[in-house]
């Protein structure tokens, strides 16, 4: 795989020249598998997202070195953000354009050569005072004034405020509690040891504990070690307990000495196979584990077949090499192809191509190595075993070979299958039936092929209208936290708002960045709650939440790719795709099982046009860029440069003061440069007037064809 990343990414940043303007860069993401087995939440009490983040930024740098960490990556960080705040009725008065704030800005603060000086042997670099201390200092930059009405020069702090603030609107929010927190996720290395991770995390931990900030807290969002050393622990009990039943199983209708040497070829066929997993780096996870559950049954077969085969013929007076060599060559060959269909069985999940298949690759991997382990096994190690273990009595001389199938158990067997041979068409008949029965009750059986997790915990995805600000879903959230914190079943709620998070699970697919989307975790005192749990939660927040898709969902023990119904509706009109996906989503909407239904277009959005005036800007010397500029900085702020302050950049963002932040109505009393006039004209001179539209604010490709993708589920307990 890093040589097809290597490829891909290559090819793409190829094709970035040929990319539109504005567009790009492209990113290739090969790091999205990464698993965060290790997954924290730190909360403070009275502390800022700055004192959050710079104790997340020093357990980042020290917990890399505890062994077997990959990466530490954060999430709900509330980067610092330089504003400048440029009023704009100052700047038309002094004759101060944006563009030259912007200009004035951009060097600021940042690193420069200034070479080296040589003083007899020695080679002194210079390095000139000056830098910003902080962003106060900003206040003192000079602006030089162009047009009629302008000065030389002026102070920036007499056009603009200056000061410091966090990114607004946020990327992503994160909330442990209730409480304001940012996450620290740590993956492992490939091939590494969780278990051994999560170990050297405590030990580091432990180191740190006097340098952490009182009233600091560390959360457990997620913690893989637990997880895998306690669902590891429960497969060993599991296998041992069915390797236990095996055994008593085979002492109770093989005997003493024939259960002994099975049991025992047993355990030789179950050690020979943790040493080719091992030499095939097959690890011990879920899924191989569970794998040797599945093929114990099958992994006595063949020894069973051998062992009662010397047994009759020990009995009958043949010694034991001449039985061995016998019954090896009799069954040897029609065992070998037993097996290899047995294996066969399994052969669609170990050559499935999909994410289903890779998950469960281990599985074929485990059955294919036991179950050839155990023919091997049967056909040298059983053999010798039984010369060496088991006892015959001796053969009298003159006696007669005893009849192996003379007990009462084979005599009742034998008139049993000839009366039945006698009336085989009744035989066929209720054997027929069975068939029948059984097929019938196997359909009231319920089918999932990947269980729910036992862990406890479970989540709710909330899908508020597209264009929703990301403050009002941590708003709205806020309330599903509350009523989720009054249920006595629940330990802790964990919020994440703007989609985005890390995979902390493998089979938990994160959502992209939306800023109407917010999920939450929810921890339980009992996993066996949750089908109940789930129930109540739907039906509680679509109640709470009418404008939203709301969908509660456990944790399976295998891959999770959204809906567990979906439908793909491709073609190359958007138009079409929207009404037939109406069609479909009605569709499902009206059987009651069916919840969480949504497309990933989501809706359109709301798109405001200011419909420039050509002639009137032209004669300005205004074209749309500048205008689309100036709206920018007046709404939202354009980012100008960077503030570096120690190992961090602050982006700088010129930005209209709040009161001056507009809504649609004050649009035309924006001020725009004007090259032409020398002066700020407002941006109601160079406009007709505005217009509403509607876009797409997400356009999905399938093969390079359109495609919109409808998800659903059914309700639990339905």
């Amino acid at each position: 795989l890093p040589q097809v990343w290597d490829e891909l990414r290559r090819k793409v940043n190829d094709y970035q020249s040929q990319l539109p303007p504005g567009a790009g860069p492209s990113i290739v993401n090969d790091d999205f598998g990464d698993v965060f087995g290790v997954y924290v939440a730190i909360t403070g009490d009275g502390y800022t997202y700055e004192d959050l983040y710079n104790y997340a930024k020093f357990l980042q740098r020290e917990l890399l070195t505890a062994k077997d960490v990959k990466k530490i990556t954060l999430y709900g960080v509330q980067p610092q953000v330089i504003y400048v705040e440029m009023r704009r009725e100052k700047m038309a008065e002094l004759g101060i354009s944006q563009q030259q704030i912007y200009n004035t800005l951009a060097a600021k603060n940042l690193p420069a050569p200034s070479g080296h000086l040589t003083l007899g042997k020695e080679y002194i670099p210079v390095n000139p005072t000056g830098e910003f201390k902080s962003e106060k200092d900003f206040g003192d930059l000079l602006v030089r004034g162009i047009g009629p009405k302008s000065q030389s020069m002026v102070f920036l702090r007499d056009v603009a405020t200056i000061k410091r603030g966090y990114k607004d609107p946020p990327s992503t929010l994160l909330r442990y509690d209730g409480k304001p927190a940012i996450g620290l996720a740590i993956s492992t290395v490939l091939g590494g040891n969780v278990i051994t991770m999560g170990e050297a995390l405590k030990k580091r931990l432990n180191d740190l504990k006097t340098l952490a900030p009182l009233g600091m807290n560390l959360n457990v969002i997620y913690l893989q070690t637990n997880a895998v050393t306690t669902a590891i622990n429960g497969f060993m009990v599991n296998l041992a307990e069915a390797v236990g039943i095996v055994v008593i199983v085979l002492l109770v209708f093989m005997g003493f000495r024939s259960g002994m040497i099975i049991g025992s070829i047993l355990l030789v066929t179950i050690l020979g196979t943790f040493i080719f997993m091992n030499m095939g780096h097959v690890t011990l996870e879920r899924i191989s584990l569970g794998a040797l559950v599945i093929a114990l049954g099958m992994l006595v077969d063949n020894a069973i077949v051998v062992t009662d085969g010397m047994r009759i013929k020990m009995d009958q007076g043949v010694d034991a090499v001449t039985a061995a060599r016998e019954v090896v060559g009799q069954v040897g060959m029609p065992l070998l192809c037993a097996t290899f269909i047995a294996i066969a069985a399994f052969a669609s999940i170990g050559t499935s191509q999909d994410s289903t298949g890779e998950y469960c690759r281990t599985l074929f991997y485990v059955i294919f190595i036991s179950l050839t382990m155990s023919w091997v096994t049967a056909v040298t190690s059983t053999p010798l075993f039984c010369k060496t273990f088991m006892k015959t009595e001796p053969k009298a001389a003159g006696e007669e070979a005893r009849d192996p199938y003379a007990g009462g158990f084979y005599q009742l067997y034998q008139r049993f299958l000839s009366i039945s041979i006698r009336y085989r068409w009744i035989t066929v008949g209720v054997v027929v039936g069975l068939f029948v029965f059984s097929m019938i009750g196997f359909g009231y059986v319920k089918k999932s092929f990947f269980p729910d997790s036992t862990s406890p915990q479970y989540y709710i995805d909330f899908w508020f209208p597209e264009g929703t600000h990301i403050d009002e879903t941590s708003r709205q959230m806020q309330q599903a936290e509350k009523y989720l914190m009054k249920q006595k079943d629940v330990r802790d709620v964990i919020t994440f708002v703007g989609g985005g998070q890390v995979r902390f699970l493998l089979t938990y697919s994160p959502e992209a960045v939306y800023p109407s989307y917010a999920q939450i975790l929810v921890k339980v005192d009992d996993y066996r709650k949750i089908p109940q749990m789930l129930q109540q939660d739907q039906q509680a927040f679509e109640d709470m939440f009418p404008q939203a898709i709301v969908n509660t969902r456990a944790f399976v023990l295998g891959p999770s790719t959204g809906g567990k119904i979906q439908l793909r509706i491709s073609g190359p009109d958007p138009e079409v795709l929207r009404q037939l996906g109406t069609k479909a989503e009605q569709i499902i909407l009206d059987d009651p099982v069916a919840k969480g239904v949504r497309n990933e277009w989501r809706s359109k959005v709301k798109v405001l046009m200011p419909q420039l005036a050509d002639a009137q800007a032209r004669r300005a010397g205004i074209d749309r860029p500048e205008i689309a500029a100036a709206i920018e900085a007046a709404i939202e702020g354009k980012r100008v440069g960077v503030y570096r302050e120690r190992d961090e950049l602050l982006p700088i963002v010129a930005r209209a003061p709040k009161k001056e932040r507009i809504d649609m109505d004050g649009l035309s009393s924006i001020n725009v440069w004007s090259p032409g006039a020398q002066q700020m004209i407002p941006l109601g001179q160079l406009t007709t007037g505005l217009k509403v539209g509607f876009e797409d604010a997400h356009i999905w490709r399938r093969d390079r064809t359109k495609m919109l993708r409808i998800h659903a589920d059914q309700r639990t307990g339905l």
